[in-house]
């Protein structure tokens, strides 16, 4: 079987192939850096992360592109209410950005395009779309004419017919900007300078981009007119994605990109994630709340990536679980591999695997980047070694071969590695048996107390003590759960 995958253009699974043979030029709408990342944006990164580890596998070279949207009304809203600067706020919130996806594993991308930097390419897709009659000015600002390009809504599915039928009650005729457009439907390239906001100046007169017009231009500039994958969450399909098409097929002729994939929401107990419902969860407060960084990778991993996710207590429990499976087969040969005669040094390439397990493996993801089907194979190799680190604890010995165990270890090495699963022997942890379960307990409402005093150093040195005793705390809504970590 060959790679497969679902495009949402087609609205079916097609057969991958690239423009370039054995090259994959991959795009992904990337942050709006306003804010720390929280749970939806880890889903996308990580899936698509994956999903450019698995193209490396399988043998295409993959150049990964992954923009910064660094000039926003929501950026700009935040400096002002920081007394701070768009640049000053987007720095740390990209820094910030770093620090959470190296927590979480992501590779980086090839290039972090900004838009900020962007200017030249931004101004001349502009002036391209006006001399070809797809954009017109407007007192300093510039909108794309929509009715001008017959392929509008081919992505969404949407027509402009249906979307016109209850445009009335959503208008502001009275809105500055609508007064300004020939049409409700046409959007805009290129906004006039406002007072005490960042500005460049242009053919136009001085102003910033709009939102849609930098992600075509950073597409262009860095991988070309035409490109494989242009991924994004779902929430991007309209009109985020139906604009770039627009604003850079009109231009080009060409396709944008072959294949657009889009990765489902988020959802935190069945509802919607917003800050309105109280139950939005950036991804640093969830890894200090104690979640294991790989336990979060698997629980994205474990679900269709098209689908949508529902964040729960329960379910992160379960992959946690899940991770301490894996985790301890991964940890197999480091713990056995002296007495069973392993060179541990050359091991660790993973020279042998078995070609039956990964050719399973294979077939599973390569209908539409099936991550689950993936696991199931992952799973069953790190319990036949599970099974076999338990003979060697309390037998002393397995009458498996060690050729065999090795090449078994190394396959879920190599295997797990494509999804970004990665164990590392650490110190052994210092599981303190004698702290009963009711001890515990006294420590756990200790420290909520305090947390309710607001004496957070007092709730965290309790936490610490904890888990240097080999005791983790999970928070949330309902409380705290506690559980003793195991001695891998």
């Amino acid at each position: 079987m060959t790679l497969s995958i679902y495009n949402t253009l087609t609205r079916r699974q097609e057969e991958f192939q690239t423009v370039e043979p054995g090259q994959v030029k991959m795009y992904y709408c990337g942050v709006t850096v306003y804010d720390y990342c929280h749970l939806g944006h880890a889903r996308a990164c990580i899936v698509w992360d994956v999903v450019r580890r698995y193209l490396e596998f399988i043998g295409y070279r993959v150049r990964y592109i992954q923009n910064f949207t660094d000039i926003d009304d929501k950026i700009l809203n935040r400096a002002r209410k920081e007394n701070s600067t768009m640049e000053k706020v987007a720095e740390r919130y990209i820094e910030a950005y770093f620090e959470d996806m190296g927590r979480l594993g992501v590779r980086e991308a090839d290039e972090y395009p900004r838009a900020t930097h962007t200017m030249n390419g931004i101004k001349r897709l502009i002036r391209d779309l006006e001399t070809r009659g797809y954009a017109y000015p407007a007192d300093g600002d510039v909108y794309y004419a929509v009715r001008k390009f017959d392929e509008y809504g081919k992505l969404s599915g949407r027509k402009l017919a249906d979307l016109q039928a209850g445009a009335s009650e959503r208008v502001n005729i009275e809105d500055p900007e609508y007064q300004k457009k020939k049409d409700p439907f046409d959007f805009a390239l290129w906004k006039a300078a406002k007072p005490s906001e960042p500005a460049w100046e242009s053919p136009w007169g001085k102003g910033r981009p709009g939102w849609h017009i930098e992600c075509s231009a950073m597409v262009r500039d860095r991988l070309g007119d035409t490109i494989d994958i242009h991924a994004g969450g779902a929430d991007l399909i309209f009109p985020h994605h139906e604009n770039e098409i627009a604003q850079s097929e009109a231009v080009t002729g060409k396709p944008l990109a072959n294949y657009w994939l889009h990765n489902g929401m988020v959802k935190v107990d069945g509802e919607k994630m917003s800050k309105s419902l109280g139950n939005f969860t950036t991804i640093r407060d969830l890894l200090d709340r104690g979640v294991d960084p790989m336990a979060l990778r698997l629980f994205v991993l474990m679900a269709q990536y098209r689908k949508p996710l529902d964040f729960t207590e329960e379910a992160i429990l379960a992959a946690t679980n899940g991770w301490h499976t894996l985790k301890e087969g991964l940890l197999f040969g480091y713990h056995h591999g002296g007495e069973l005669g392993w060179d541990l040094p050359s091991t660790q390439e993973c020279a042998d695997i078995d070609q039956m397990e990964v050719g399973k493996f294979t077939r599973a993801v390569d209908d539409d980047f099936n991550f689950p089907g993936g696991l199931a194979v992952i799973f069953e190799i790190a319990k036949d070694l599970r099974k076999e680190r338990n003979i060697i604890v309390h037998q002393g010995k397995t009458e498996t071969p060690s050729a065999k165990l090795l090449t078994k270890w190394q396959t879920l090495v190599a295997l797990t590695r494509v999804l970004g699963l990665i164990a590392k022997p650490e110190e052994p942890k210092t599981i303190d048996e004698s702290l009963s379960d009711k001890a515990i307990e006294q420590l756990v409402q200790k420290r909520q107390e305090a947390r309710k005093a607001k004496d957070f150093a007092e709730s965290d040195r309790i936490r610490e003590e904890l888990k240097a005793k080999g005791i983790t705390l999970i928070d949330s809504k309902e409380g705290t759960r506690w559980q003793r970590e195991q001695a891998f």
